[in-house]
């Protein structure tokens, strides 16, 4: 049996009086690549942040490679587990070229010889080479999401965390990001848990997937299950249906 590379068992986080998550439990094999499926609101970005180390106000147990996490987090976990947000934008510093970008990371975790890292990652995310010295503002949002991935993958991590990565990105390369991040997570062997409101990116990568709603986890399927159409909640099967008319 494929050991569990992520776990949460019964996890609750609270903002204040606000509880936003509810006894969320799951787990993810090693080389898996896990959905959480909601509409906005239903704490599925939520899960993935306290994952992530981004969120300290939750208890319950969590834990990566069978070690169990707290709230602080040492460098190595950063090594090892990395996340790519939802707004390429957003997530890269304006004022920084690519270069510096991917130069960080490697800088931060003490990781040598930089000048072949950088080239193989813009290499992986089939990036030009003329992309190294431009700045954010310079390129796509296709290629700003390629750079966000690379730089998430630059230390090497075993862990990827995917915050509607493609939502932010026009419909004609959402399909290319996607496949990307397919062929990477397969040449790499990267566990991942992807947040996404949409079905069928989800489908597109995960073989199972959590459906959240209002905190909490009211059910898990797989792929297969979900191209059925089989479903036994009711909250799922109106995300199917909508899934359907946006489709047709």
């Amino acid at each position: 049996m494929t050991k569990a590379m992520i776990e949460a068992g019964k996890l609750n986080v609270h903002f204040g009086d606000n509880h936003v998550v509810h006894d969320v439990s799951f787990s993810v094999a090693a080389g898996e690549t896990f959905g959480l499926v909601g509409e906005s609101g239903s704490g599925k970005s939520t899960v993935l942040r306290c994952i992530a180390g981004l969120v300290d106000s939750w208890d319950g147990v969590l834990a990566v490679d069978g070690q169990q996490l707290g709230h602080k987090r040492d460098k190595a976990f950063f090594q090892r587990v990395q996340m790519v947000f939802q707004d390429p934008y957003g997530s890269l510093h304006p004022r920084q070229t690519v270069d510096r970008i991917l130069s960080e990371p490697l800088a931060v975790h003490g990781i040598p010889d930089a000048e072949t890292r950088i080239t193989k990652a813009l290499e992986e995310v089939a990036l030009p080479r003329t992309a190294r010295f431009r700045y954010p503002h310079q390129l796509s949002g296709g290629q700003r999401q390629r750079v966000a991935i690379a730089r998430a993958l630059i230390a090497n991590p075993s862990v990827l965390l995917l915050d509607e990565p493609t939502s932010a990105l026009d419909v004609s390369v959402q399909a290319e990001v996607l496949n990307l991040l397919a062929d990477l997570r397969q040449a790499r062997q990267l566990t991942c848990i992807l947040v996404s409101h949409n079905l069928a990116v989800v489908g597109h990568l995960c073989r199972r997937l959590a459906v959240m709603q209002g905190g909490r986890i009211v059910e898990i399927l797989t792929e297969d299950q979900l191209r059925a159409g089989q479903s036994n909640h009711a909250h799922t099967r109106d995300l199917i249906a909508l899934s359907h008319e946006l489709e047709g």
